[in-house]
């Protein structure tokens, strides 16, 4: 073992059922009085009934969260939240929602709760990834990290089953990528493992069985542990990829990491053989292959693997190989374009993942 940093937070997590009713708690004890509710259109009966849950005393709703956290998006939020003089916010939904009220909270100084209804782990980290004309940019800070966060299993429950396989793999990315980050750390890769474990053993439960609360329990449980990956340690070739794809040509976000995964770690694979080992014990029975384990969990989830299902053109894949290049940041292996072209490729051909790049 190496030498190591490893940095805490102050984040406190509500986690179990029904945990919603203890709402008005966590509000009282950030000394919040009319918290501003924010939610995508699609979830605004959620936001209704923190509403209820809270007896009306909220300085309003606002229901246009919308994916990549746009900057328009967020400016009219912020003028909405002045006007009602609200004090405080609370996200319900997944990383559309957490995202505005993060682009809020770091803007104003607002207190933040989140309650995420998907896995895709934003809550857990001090990241804000936002778009502004075409372009997704992000930064890092503590002030970010919201002050609360209530994971209620019930709130899964309706997450369809197709959803719940792409948010879940998009969680299980967090964790693969923390394994080979350059500032990771022995604890950072417990959770990772476990986080992966968790999720690989559900996912496929909740695909046939939606409401088997002991697989949305684990799937929970897997996604917190990959979002506090997600928010301790860098990230490396597969985000980029998947921020370049949604912020410049506006493709799904969970979709997109779930078609991207694989390819990125068979690109990394040459360089990673130790993560290769550990993730092949929590993946899918693969004959000691990781992305073969990996290849077989999609499968298995019957989820799309082919960007160009989702609208991305053949044409643009050099494009997005080039802006994914654009900007210099680390990875276990040195990235080449025309590798990358490469991988674009069968991401958008929706062909297996192999690892001969």
């Amino acid at each position: 073992m190496g030498s190591f940093e490893y940095n805490t937070t102050t984040m406190r997590v509500v986690f179990g059922q029904r945990t919603l009713d203890r709402l008005p708690d966590e509000v009282a004890r950030l000394k919040v009085n009319a918290p501003l509710l924010l939610s995508t259109p699609e979830q605004v009966s959620q936001a209704l009934e923190l509403q209820r849950i809270l007896g009306g005393r909220v300085a309003g709703i606002f229901s246009e969260a919308a994916m990549h956290t746009p900057i328009s998006t967020s400016t009219k939020a912020l003028e909405y939240a002045s006007l009602k003089g609200a004090d405080g916010l609370i996200s319900i939904g997944g990383g559309s929602t957490i995202g505005l009220g993060k682009a809020i909270s770091i803007r104003t100084g607002l207190p933040h709760i989140c309650i995420p209804t998907t896995y895709a782990g934003s809550e857990m980290t001090p990241i804000l990834g936002e778009t502004l004309d075409g372009k997704k940019t992000t930064r890092n800070d503590p002030k970010i990290f919201p002050g609360s966060v209530i994971y209620d299993v019930d709130l899964t429950l309706t997450l369809p089953a197709g959803m719940s396989a792409t948010s879940g793999v998009n969680a299980i990315a967090h964790a693969v990528e923390a394994l080979y980050a350059r500032n990771g750390n022995p604890i950072i890769s417990l959770f990772a493992v476990e986080g992966i474990k968790s999720l690989a053993a559900s996912l496929p439960l909740i695909v046939t069985s939606p409401t088997d609360i002991s697989a949305r329990k684990s799937a929970l449980y897997g996604a917190w542990l990959c979002g506090t990956c997600l928010g301790a340690v860098g990230m490396s070739l597969h985000h980029k990829l998947c921020h370049t794809l949604g912020g410049s040509f506006n493709m799904p976000h969970a979709e997109v990491h779930t078609i991207i995964l694989p390819h990125a770690l068979a690109y990394n694979a040459p360089n990673i053989p130790g993560v290769l080992e550990k993730l092949a014990k929590v993946l899918p029975p693969n004959d000691g292959g990781a992305i073969k384990g990996l290849n077989m969990l999609l499968e298995s989830l019957n989820v799309r693997r082919a960007l160009k299902d989702f609208g991305f053109k053949e044409e643009s894949i050099a494009e997005a190989a080039k802006l994914t290049l654009a900007n210099p940041y680390w990875n276990p292996r040195a990235l080449e374009l025309d590798l990358i072209t490469e991988l674009l490729r069968r991401a958008w051909a929706g062909e297996d993942a192999r690892a001969d790049l």
